[in-house]
């Protein structure tokens, strides 16, 4: 499972998708977001649906890469279906046993959630896939560069942000070398009751946090042999630029939300 966790990599490629301004595809994924949201209706959840497909393709990221980073959280994206589909109040009752209750509008409810969860995960895994950590931490920086006038560490937070996000598969990938180890050892994370699983976690949070804060000090340690001051007297070897790609993806995005705000 911590394998198929596909939030904060990176896909190398030079796809139309990859070529992006990073401010213009952050901007894109918040725009996606309150899209998502808006589609109400079969027609507009199909749109979203095809325009998450065209952005896939468009990419040239493996599709298989995409789906497996759902895999983790099918759990939950489930749990949330049954809570909604059983424990709805009101509606039109469609059949019910026992304490639960199964309602027209609680099944259209529980598909819709569902729905959009998928969506959103799929939209922001694709902003990682296809936008370097080094790439997302300029676009950060430069959208939140309003916020100097009033002293805000503007950069420290976007580097902050991105750290995090790129460790995210390196503590993964050491997760799974720690469960690996302690497995050949006896250890047992998947039996017996809820208490004796919590219990056997302790061989595995206990190396992975002092192998966490050993990376924390010596990525600060390397920063500051590299005289890093923070924001201060930086400049970029790449400038960001807004091209036609990027107008044009812009005005498809608002097209959608015009399209969604309609009703449609």
């Amino acid at each position: 499972m911590i394998k198929n966790v596909t939030l904060g990599q990176y896909f190398p490629g030079d796809s139309i998708i990859h070529r992006l301004d990073p401010r213009m595809k952050l901007l894109l994924v918040i725009a996606v977001i309150v899209l998502i949201f808006m589609a109400d209706t079969l027609v507009g959840n199909l749109v979203v649906l095809a325009f998450l497909f065209l952005t896939i393709l468009l990419s040239r990221v493996n599709a298989i890469l995409v789906l497996r980073g759902l895999k983790p959280l099918w759990f939950v994206i489930t749990l949330m279906f049954v809570l909604n589909t059983f424990f709805y109040s009101g509606g039109t009752e469609l059949f019910s046993f026992w304490v639960l209750r199964v309602t027209e509008e609680g099944l259209h409810n529980a598909i819709r959630l569902a729905v959009r969860l998928i969506y959103l995960i799929t939209a922001t895994t694709m902003l990682t896939l296809t936008t370097s950590p080094i790439a997302l931490t300029d676009g950060l920086e430069r959208l939140m560069a309003p916020l100097k006038v009033v002293r805000f560490p503007v950069h420290e937070l976007a580097m902050m942000m991105t750290i995090a996000m790129r460790f995210i598969p390196t503590l993964l990938e050491e997760t799974d070398k720690i469960m690996k180890a302690q497995t050949a050892r006896g250890a047992e994370f998947d039996s017996g009751n809820v208490i004796r699983r919590a219990t056997g976690m302790v061989p595995l949070l206990v190396p992975l946090f002092v192998s966490a804060f050993r990376r924390a000090d010596e990525l600060a340690f390397a920063m500051e042999s590299r005289c890093y001051h923070g924001g201060e007297g930086r400049t970029r070897m790449k400038i960001l630029h807004m091209r036609y790609p990027d107008i044009i993806s812009a005005a498809v995005v608002a097209g959608l939300i015009v399209f969604a705000a309609m009703g449609y």
